[in-house]
């Protein structure tokens, strides 16, 4: 590994996986939390750290909690096979189904690493200035500020019960 000021300088984003490739070759892994402003066209900064994992063109759609879900179209892809194999005469599946897709958007980064974020979807997620974007292992997530806030407040407060609950998963 290359070393600046004795310092061991890794790529975060070198790990196995699924979710967008890095230059590399290895999946990527989306972590991290960044703060932007939405424009008053709609149009919203994509951190730099995200933006060569997602490439050039990327899904956006109604994620759950009111934020909105961007996938890396290799993801976006393992995503909608699962999604297809889901009965169809199920209604929980389809309802699912419709929520995600009806939402869904491919966007495109302009010159300034810029998406255009549709009303419909600025409306969903409560989006109006203040933004968090944040990486959540294979796929971003944006959230509108104050959303954001309230949920790692209430999340902070039931973190040690929920770690608790999830030890029988293996984690």
């Amino acid at each position: 590994m290359p070393r600046r000021g004795g310092i061991r300088k890794t790529k975060w984003w070198k790990v196995g996986g699924s979710g967008g490739t890095s230059r590399e070759g290895a999946a990527a892994v989306f972590m991290g939390e960044w703060q932007h402003t939405l424009d008053t066209k709609g149009r919203l900064i994509i951190p730099a750290k995200f933006r060569e994992q997602l490439g050039e063109r990327f899904i956006v759609t109604r994620g759950l909690d009111h934020c909105l879900f961007v996938y890396p179209l290799s993801e976006w892809a393992i995503l909608e096979g699962k999604l297809k194999s889901l009965p169809l005469t199920q209604g929980d599946a389809r309802k699912f189904v419709r929520f995600l897709f009806s939402g869904a958007i491919e966007c495109e980064l302009d010159k300034q690493g810029r998406i255009m974020l549709p009303s419909n979807l600025r409306e969903y997620a409560k989006l109006e200035k203040d933004v968090v974007i944040i990486g959540v292992s294979s796929r971003v997530e944006i959230w509108a500020k104050e959303q954001w806030d309230q949920y790692v407040e209430e999340a902070s407060a039931s973190y040690e019960d929920i770690a608790e609950k999830i030890v029988d998963l293996g984690i």
